[in-house]
């Protein structure tokens, strides 16, 4: 089927008996846009749900965030893919938020819209040195190992020299230095990217430094993802036993956190259980505590390119709580490497016409409801706007953190719907264009959609490519190759 004549099936697909039913429209369909569709559909019989998204692939950071050797934490796909199927939800790819289709079109056309494209950019250090060639986000790293169209050329340079320095100690830092360090035979039976793989066969990566600014009882992973970078075969752990010194006020986190407690535990364990040296070609991962970064440093023989990080050393300054901060302490040292990668954190974008709170990184909103400015009054409500997920709490959280971040989101929708914020259904402005009336702009446009049907196109493609190479799929990694199987 044509993706062009994709409009007159999905008319047909998605009927239902209620006359002028709630017309939903979730912009964004990871793990929060899903939650959030599958929340409004049991709470709203007969609403339709339109999830869009500007990627022709559904899932977001489920496909392209999550590390490949995590098969298992990419199952909730299958309770995703239940929701689209469901008979009142549609998903609809290849729509860009601001081009394809503006917000305030979307607003005319749905009673509710949820925003729920999380964030696709990245917070900057804003130090000397950071437009140095060699330096990353973590993101853009994440995307290029995970086979986002947009992260396809990145073309990280892993062969001109053997050590690496990642800036954050969190679970997308463990992430990078799992793959930069696990063996590629193992990786080689996970869906991680072919270019990818090659690079990483021809790596020459074989320290990795993770740099924190706080301490070990502050690391900011999770005990599962420490424990599985730890468990990497053959590799050296090297953790400074000065570092490990707590205080009373460390002391005192552990107490009141079990989580903190664990990380820590499992770092002092791994600090004295493994030998004080490195075999001759071993693997060595070192954490970096209580530093951070001032400079990037220039090499001397390649112009423009990264040679090192200049850190300050930080202390640990309570701030009430329970809390500790960093702050430097004027003391500096070098740390060489010929590639950086930031984890410091995602950033969300805003969109034309949206409310964006730049300091913080998300749309202002009390508890899911968009509000007009970011003065934080809560009567300032955009009436029909709301937001869940990163864009609404900023970065943080896993999988199931955006289940209950839904939860909060869709109880506002339920409680406007029953208030008639959103207006009555004896109204007569109450019908909504919704999806029909989407489609129609879009195909006036030639914006070319993507609707479910073209995803498992795409997906049974990618799976029968990586049956013939013992993966579970093969992913395709421009948009060319993936609006192409879409549409076969």
């Amino acid at each position: 089927m044509a993706i062009f004549g994709a409009k007159q099936v999905l008319w047909r697909s998605f009927t239902t008996v209620a006359s002028h039913p709630l017309r939903v429209c979730i912009v964004g369909s990871g793990p929060a846009g899903f939650y959030t569709a599958e929340k409004i559909l049991k709470r709203h019989q007969g609403s339709q749900v339109d999830i869009i998204d500007r990627l022709p692939t559904p899932y977001g950071l489920v496909r392209s965030g999550v590390a490949p050797d995590h098969p298992e934490t990419k199952n909730v796909i299958n309770q995703f893919s239940r929701v689209v199927q469901s008979g009142r939800c549609s998903f609809l790819g290849n729509i860009a938020l601001g081009s394809s289709i503006s917000l305030e079109e979307l607003r005319e056309l749905y009673h509710v819209v949820v925003l729920a494209y999380g964030a696709e950019s990245d917070r900057v250090l804003g130090i000397p040195g950071e437009d140095l060639k060699g330096i990353h986000s973590a993101r853009e790293f994440v995307w290029w190992y995970n086979g986002h169209p947009d992260g396809r050329n990145l073309d990280p340079d892993l062969k001109s020299t053997d050590t690496a320095v990642i800036l954050g100690q969190g679970n997308v830092a463990l992430d990078v230095a799992r793959i930069l360090l696990r063996r590629t035979s193992e990786l080689a039976a996970t869906d991680i990217a072919s270019h990818a793989l090659t690079a990483l066969e021809q790596s020459s990566i074989r320290k990795v430094y993770l740099v924190g600014r706080r301490g070990p009882v502050q690391a900011a992973c999770t005990a599962k993802e420490l424990r599985e970078v730890l468990g990497i075969k053959d590799l050296y752990i090297h953790i400074k036993e000065a570092d490990l010194k707590t205080t009373p006020a460390d002391e005192e986190e552990m107490k009141s956190s079990r989580i903190h407690k664990r990380i820590y535990e499992l770092l002092s364990k791994a600090a004295t259980a493994g030998p004080s040296q490195p075999s001759s070609g071993q693997r060595e991962l070192h954490f970096v505590f209580f530093r951070q970064p001032d400079r990037f440093l220039e090499s001397h023989d390649r112009k423009g390119y990264v040679s090192g990080v200049h850190l300050e050393k930080t202390a640990l300054k309570g701030v009430g709580s329970g809390k500790q901060i960093a702050i430097g302490t004027g003391q500096f040292e070098n740390l060489s490497c010929g590639i950086a990668l930031k984890s410091i954190g995602y950033k969300s974008v805003p969109v034309d016409g949206l409310p964006f709170d730049n300091q913080k990184g998300v749309v202002p909103n009390v508890k899911g409801r968009v509000l007009s400015d970011n003065s934080g009054d809560p009567t300032s409500v955009e009436n029909g706007l709301y937001v869940c997920g990163w864009l609404k709490r900023g970065p943080t959280g896993i999988i199931g953190t955006n289940l209950y971040c839904a939860e909060e989101t869709v109880a506002s929708v339920s409680e406007d719907v029953e208030q008639g914020v959103l207006g009555a259904a004896t109204e007569s402005n109450w019908p909504k264009p919704g999806r029909e009336g989407l489609l129609r702009i879009l195909e006036d446009r030639k914006v070319r959609v993507v609707p479910f049907s073209g995803w498992e196109r795409i997906d049974k493609e990618e799976k029968r490519l990586g049956s013939l190479r013992n993966k579970p799929r093969e992913k395709m990694t421009t948009w060319e190759e993936l609006l192409k199987a879409a549409s076969e």
